[in-house]
């Protein structure tokens, strides 16, 4: 399955309901998945120098990586209208999209929580995680 794959912290509850967001958005079933913790997350953050890479979210496409607010945004983009929309705050100088998102980053498993173990995705959606 070829295609954008978003790699995640598969622990933190707000990346796993980032992840269902667009599992329930992407009409043409899109993007794939892997958690940071998966052998393939792992594998694909040592490529591309994302190192312990559990603050950040990344999208990897067209064998580009890209990370933080930048994917977040092309995320938004690629899912179409309304959340397309969204994709106007790339005119937002990086360093501070960056910044608020590193905030939220650093307090979200004291706001949202962690789980014990990453996301099991459901027999309908599993051919889009990697492992």
């Amino acid at each position: 399955m070829e295609g954008p794959l978003l790699l995640f912290d598969g622990v933190c509850n707000l990346c796993e309901g980032w992840v269902r967001f667009v599992l329930a958005r992407d009409r043409g079933a899109r993007f794939r998945f892997a958690a940071f913790q998966s052998k393939a997350g792992a594998e694909l953050a040592a490529r591309f120098g994302l190192g312990g890479a559990l603050e950040t979210m990344a999208l990897v496409e067209d064998g580009a990586c890209s990370a933080r607010s930048t994917a977040a945004l092309r995320i938004l983009r690629d899912l179409g209208w309304p959340w397309a929309l969204l994709y106007a705050f790339i005119v937002v100088p990086r360093p501070l999209r960056d910044a608020v998102y590193d905030w939220v980053a650093r307090n979200r498993y004291r706001w949202f929580g962690k789980k014990e173990s990453c996301l099991i995705p459901t027999p309908e959606i599993r051919a889009r995680f990697l492992e």
